[in-house]
């Protein structure tokens, strides 16, 4: 393992570099960051799960699509809900943490400490990497006002979907032909092992999101319209009457528009039940797609 005093010194010939003024005397020393200037000097961290290596365990990193070190706590977005708004942009409090040499020790909230040896590739690109496993865990920093959130909503749409409860169906639009999801007045959207699922509820409108009786389950995904679009395909898979296509429309963070597709009938939906994620055994983990994906 390379050391972090072994790096630190091209992270700070990359900051000297930046400035054209900079004066460079020979024979004076080069003053290298210590770590807790390394982790704030981005205002975010986005971690790159697809680069990441191991089996990558850890909850609060593979739940997590941004991280910020500021003065001993730990900031987190956890949630595509209020993304780029919640803390300014850098999230919630999520714990804290303390360094010692190349080593960062954080103490979350709730999955507690975690131990790991930090790396710097670039001025932009550090690893954590986990004492415990050697799980490795690529970060990239951006400053806030140099962070696309929308792009990194668009891109993980369907974490968006499943940040509600339910999602219950509000408006129907009298253009369109009468189909089988008419009947569907509520739908939910969950992580899976294999595939991410949907259920659906005929039940009447104004129901608790636990009083709901769920009478099938599916698997869903969303596609781009065209490669890199903000624009989005949802699919339903409902088995027995083959699959069901969507434009899928982000009207605000908590309504969504379904145009169907076979029928040309638009759907509203409301988000019901916003589900705040710091981290949690049931909660989403960005892991299923990577692994998905490995196999």
């Amino acid at each position: 393992m390379k050391s972090i005093t072994t790096l630190l010194g091209g992270f700070a010939l990359a900051i000297t570099l930046v400035s054209c003024d900079a004066e460079i005397i020979i024979g004076d020393p080069i003053v290298e960051p210590t770590l807790n200037e390394v982790l704030s000097s981005h205002d975010v961290w986005y971690l790159d799960l697809n680069s990441s290596q191991g089996n990558l365990d850890v909850p609060f990193m593979t739940r997590a699509f941004t991280m910020s070190f500021d003065f001993g706590t730990l900031y987190a977005n956890n949630n595509l809900v209020g993304i780029g708004r919640a803390g300014s942009g850098i999230g919630i409090d999520v714990g804290s943490y303390d360094t010692f040499f190349d080593t960062v020790t954080i103490n979350h909230d709730i999955d507690g400490v975690h131990e790991f040896d930090v790396i710097v590739h670039s001025f932009r690109r550090i690893e954590l990497r986990d004492t415990f496993n050697g799980d490795r865990y690529f970060l990239d920093g951006y400053s806030i006002n140099g962070f696309d959130y929308d792009q990194l909503f668009y891109n993980n749409i369907q974490y968006f979907l499943q940040e509600y409860g339910a999602w219950e169906k509000v408006y129907t639009s009298n253009e369109g032909a009468i189909n089988e999801f008419d009947a569907e007045n509520h739908l939910r959207f969950r992580p899976a092992t294999d595939a991410d699922i949907f259920q659906s509820s005929q039940d009447r409108n104004g129901l608790s999101t636990g009083s709901l009786y769920w009478d099938y389950t599916g698997e869903y995904w969303v596609e781009d319209a065209s490669p890199g679009s903000l624009n989005k395909h949802l699919t339903l898979d409902y088995d027995f009457l083959g699959n069901d296509y969507f434009d899928l429309y982000v009207i605000d963070d908590a309504t969504i528009e379904l145009y169907h597709v076979s029928s040309g009938t638009t759907y509203e939906f409301k988000g019901r039940n916003f589900i705040q994620l710091k981290s949690t055994t049931t909660s989403k983990s960005r892991m299923l797609d990577v692994e998905r994906a490995r196999k």
